[in-house]
């Protein structure tokens, strides 16, 4: 992708940090417009309805993930650098409030409630990070390098589980350090001794 930043990517910008910021039924077109200096009627052009622009914006998020984790398994070859890697990203974006929170983490706590088209693309999402993590937790098991207690699918998805949790709890508490200190304890768990 270019450097450059389409009227369509500035609203999905907004509109992803007006989620995490309110949740689902948290912001309106009329916000957006707001934020990025457009009338309601051009987001309209972009995404016809807010189940159009959030269904676009969730599989966007999964397919730039699913990016960044190929290209993390290209540099970090050892999975328990991978796993390392993934919650340092993490513990990187809470800090620098660069994003707080998982707009999928949030936007499953709204599942009931969210149009099916969206909630599609939630359980895809978490559909991916689980399948990735299982099969880092799968190589690192077979290459000795992490140490699991069951099997490996459900271990990926108490890792899941702790590193959204934790996000939750640094929320709630107002302190991002919290992401890490609670994911410490689960980090040492998986290195073999």
């Amino acid at each position: 992708m270019s450097n450059f930043s389409t009227t369509s990517d500035e609203i999905l910008a907004s509109a992803q940090k007006l989620i995490i910021a309110g949740g689902y039924n948290g912001f309106s077109y009329a916000d957006i417009a707001a934020v990025v200096g457009i009338r309601k009627a051009s987001i309209h052009h972009h995404f016809p309805s807010k189940v159009d622009l959030v269904r676009t914006l969730v599989s966007r998020y999964r397919e730039n993930a699913e990016a960044g984790m190929a290209d993390l398994e290209r540099s970090v070859p050892e999975p328990l650098e991978l796993v390392q890697a993934y919650a340092g990203y993490w513990a990187r974006c809470i800090e620098d409030a660069s994003m707080p929170f998982c707009v999928c983490a949030l936007l499953a706590s709204e599942l009931p409630a969210l149009p099916n088209e969206v909630t599609s693309e939630v359980r895809a999402y978490f559909q991916f990070l689980s399948a990735w993590l299982t099969s880092v937790i799968e190589r690192g098991e077979q290459q000795g390098s992490l140490k699991i207690s069951g099997p490996a699918r459900i271990e990926a998805e108490a890792l899941m589980a702790t590193v959204h949790g934790a996000m939750l709890s640094a929320r709630a508490y107002g302190q991002p350090s919290v992401f890490a200190t609670i994911l410490g304890p689960t980090l040492r768990r998986l290195k073999p001794e």
